[in-house]
């Protein structure tokens, strides 16, 4: 995981760690158009989840929505 995160610093790649489950720590990358998100398990195993955005812009009426559908 350091060798990666020293990749990341030295190609100027912006990232920062988040740790959102027991067994794990993410690596988050933002790239242009992307979000990246990288978990190295504590077996060793890696996991890459790609957000690849579609350049659609909303209004303030999706904001409704965000509450909408993802409020307790």
């Amino acid at each position: 995981m350091i060798d990666f995160l020293n990749a990341l610093e030295k190609n100027n790649i912006y990232y920062k760690l988040t740790k959102t489950r027991v067994e794990s720590i993410m690596v988050e990358v933002a790239v242009p158009g992307q979000r990246w998100e990288i978990e190295f398990m504590d077996d060793d195993t890696i996991e890459v989840e790609k957000f690849i955005l579609d350049n659609t812009m909303y209004d303030e009426k999706e904001l409704e929505i965000l509450f909408r559908d993802f409020s307790d």
